[in-house]
């Protein structure tokens, strides 16, 4: 494939970030890649796996000259990186970033661009429980969904570009406007987290269940909700400090669906369980005819990668 950007810049060096750098490398979308993070530590995995040209001690230092800045930070971090990589924008140069909520995002960052420099949020629905440089691999993006909030105005070209970078690293790409994304995302992948925590921790609470029996008798249902509870916990405090009017919402529709179950095991409403059940059924069946996922014992993880083995975070 031909090279789309010739430098890329990333703002922290984690799984979305590393497995960014892996695909472009793997397909040559990029010519040279840089990065920044915090954590020396992590400066020191990203050069040794090879992941990244140059790794900067600062993100004001890595977005010199970048033709495409992506912030992969928590949400929360995302206004002060803006800030302080503001003034050594390229003028062209397009910025975008991989949080899984937008409007907030949006609020926080765009103040910050400067005339000429394209913002064009974007938001990659995969991921593993796994984080860090070392967790990334170069397909975890093939056939997974790419969803793009570019803002009223945005250069179509500059559109363009980044929804032909995402494509050539296998993703599916569909732009919508950033209330609707953070609504969509509290259903598909926002509210499904905080129930996972929540059945997680019920189970903890519950000692009439030890801690080896909840080990040892883990059944799918409650081993998924684990490997969905294992999630990085700073950005899923983000995620729901930031999209809590839509994750409310949806929260109240599934409380009010959870009282209507209670009723009917409480009556012994057969029919009612039925008819539910099957509705839900149907949804999973719909998934796995999109291609998002297989009917494999395993939910289709078997085949992927020791290391991402799972997609809880749709990378929140």
């Amino acid at each position: 494939m031909a090279v789309i950007y010739e430098k890329v810049a990333l703002i922290g060096l984690g799984l979305i970030a590393s497995s960014m750098a892996h695909a472009m490398r793997q397909r040559g979308l990029a010519g040279t890649i840089v990065g920044h993070a915090k954590s020396a530590g992590t400066r020191d995995a990203a050069m040794e796996l090879g992941f990244c040209d140059a790794v900067f001690d600062t993100a004001a230092q890595a977005v010199d000259g970048a033709d495409l800045v992506v912030l992969a930070v928590p949400i929360g971090a995302m206004g002060s990186i803006a800030i302080e990589i503001a003034p050594h924008l390229k003028a062209g140069a397009t910025v975008t970033d991989v949080g899984s909520v937008k409007q907030a995002v949006i609020d926080a960052v765009a103040p910050h661009i400067p005339q000429g420099v394209h913002f064009i949020p974007g938001h990659p629905l995969a991921g593993t429980e796994h984080s860090g440089p070392r967790s990334g691999f170069a397909t975890l993006f093939e056939n997974r969904w790419w969803l793009l909030t570019p803002p009223e105005g945005s250069d179509p070209d500059a559109v363009t570009h980044l929804r032909n970078l995402c494509e050539g690293m296998g993703a599916n790409v569909e732009e919508m406007d950033a209330p609707h994304h953070d609504l969509v995302l509290a259903v598909t992948s926002h509210t499904p987290h905080l129930i996972a925590y929540t059945m997680v921790g019920v189970a903890d609470d519950l000692r009439r269940v030890t801690d080896s029996e909840v080990i040892k008798y883990s059944a799918a249902g409650f081993r998924d909700f684990t490997r969905i509870a294992a999630s990085d916990p700073t950005m899923w405090r983000d995620v729901f400090l930031t999209n809590k009017d839509a994750t409310l919402e949806i929260l109240g529709r599934f409380t009010e669906e959870l009282f209507a179950l209670q009723r009917a095991i409480r009556k012994g409403d057969g029919a009612h369980l039925h008819a539910y059940f099957t509705r839900t059924r149907a949804i999973r069946r719909s998934i796995i005819q999109a291609g998002q996922d297989t009917d494999a014992p395993d939910f289709g993880r078997g085949g992927q990668p020791a290391q991402a083995k799972s997609e809880p975070e749709a990378n929140a």
